[in-house]
């Protein structure tokens, strides 16, 4: 009869003889990271260790030890690459700086531009976080946002990314990846929304409801109530209250603020139609020029993988490794590359911090392609 105690102490014994090889390797390991900061040699080597894997593979016996091997033999590879990582920050070999850091923010005396009109969310956002010395103009689209940034027409340009209720603004995160544009501020803001018609209107009255498709999504339950309502998409919220006023039409309604409603001059048909009543929205504000402040904390990328098992693992393996707080990940569809995706981490940190570098070091020399989209 098997005793269990006896097998326990056994596997006690291989796991400490484990420990000292373990250790052992780690320490050839870094003898391998001497040469290669002496020599320039990159850390990583795929075809080397594609190469290792296959053979430390064949050496098993059987299917589920052959891939269990390989998945060891993987990690220890991985954990040896940050090791080597982390001996490169120490011995003062620098990457090229990404950002260059300041003291603080120009804030005063700037030109910030943001999409949709007065009253839209996206203004109450810019008026929360810059000062009232500023110049400002509004664009029908994102992608003219970020364009008037890139041509220095704006400092800055406010954009929405992401909803606590609807969800994460799809088309940010790509302008984010196509523009070389850096996040140096966020703004987080409670939309109220509200549902606005004419003076004259009056509930029973509306057939149609128009506001940007985020809001209309947000107050979804609301409208999911009222069946025979038509629901019209707008570039704004703002805008949808614009086109209400202008089309003098009480049987339209639209979702958007009550400064909008204010502005407009309509009227406040129904109040409290977002279900979730810790509904908030976050915006990112976005410069030309590649820079952070001092204090920063938090930092966004972007990184792009081999379409193999295991590599976004390995990713995000760097980021826990180190330390590091990961707070938001998400992931889009690349272009041209049909079901390979670009995936987007929000996580805690400065960049002159020695486990962020080592993070960046190991994700950029291992991903296809990696971007720091900013810290803020």
């Amino acid at each position: 009869m098997i005793n269990l105690q006896e097998c326990r102490d056994e596997i006690d014994k291989i796991d400490s003889e484990i420990i000292r090889l373990f250790e052992q390797r780690m320490k050839v390991a870094e003898d391998v990271a001497e040469y290669k900061i002496r020599t320039g040699k990159k850390v990583l080597d795929p075809e080397r260790e594609r190469q290792k894997l296959e053979t430390l593979r064949g050496k098993a016996h059987g299917e589920f030890n052959q891939l269990g091997a390989q998945e060891l033999f993987q990690q220890i590879m991985a954990i040896s690459r940050k090791r080597q990582y982390q001996l490169l920050t120490e011995h003062g070999v620098e990457d090229d700086e990404k950002l260059e850091m300041v003291d603080k923010l120009p804030l005063n005396n700037v030109t910030v531009v943001f999409q949709g009109v007065e009253g839209a969310y996206s203004y109450a956002a810019m008026r929360e976080y810059f000062h009232d010395d500023i110049k400002s103009f509004h664009v029908k689209t994102w992608r003219d946002a970020m364009e008037k940034v890139v041509e220095g027409k704006a400092d800055y340009a406010v954009l929405p990314i992401e909803n606590t209720t609807a969800g994460i603004v799809a088309d940010i995160y790509d302008l984010l990846a196509e523009y070389d544009l850096s996040i140096v501020g966020e703004q987080v803001i409670r939309p109220e929304h509200v549902l606005l018609g004419m003076p004259d209107a009056e509930l029973d009255d509306i057939k149609q409801v128009c506001s940007h498709p985020q809001a209309l999504a947000q107050c979804g339950k609301y409208l999911e109530a009222h069946p025979g309502w038509k629901k019209k998409e707008m570039e704004n919220t703002a805008g949808s209250a614009k086109r209400v006023k202008e089309d003098n039409d009480k049987t339209q309604a639209a979702i958007a603020s009550r400064q909008a409603g204010e502005l407009y001059g309509l009227k406040i048909l129904a109040e409290n139609i977002c279900y979730n009543g810790q509904n908030a929205t976050r915006f990112v504000i976005v410069s030309k020029k590649p820079i952070y402040v001092k204090d920063a904390h938090k930092i966004s990328i972007f990184f792009e993988l081999p379409h193999e098992s295991g590599t976004l693992y390995n990713m995000l393996s760097h980021i826990i490794y180190n330390g590091l707080n990961m707070t938001k990940i998400e992931s889009r569809p690349i272009t041209g590359k049909n079901w390979q995706y670009r995936f987007f981490v929000d996580f805690e940190g400065n960049l002159k911090d020695s486990a962020v570098k080592n993070a960046l070091r190991g994700i950029e020399a291992e991903a296809d392609r990696m971007r720091i989209l900013g810290n803020y």
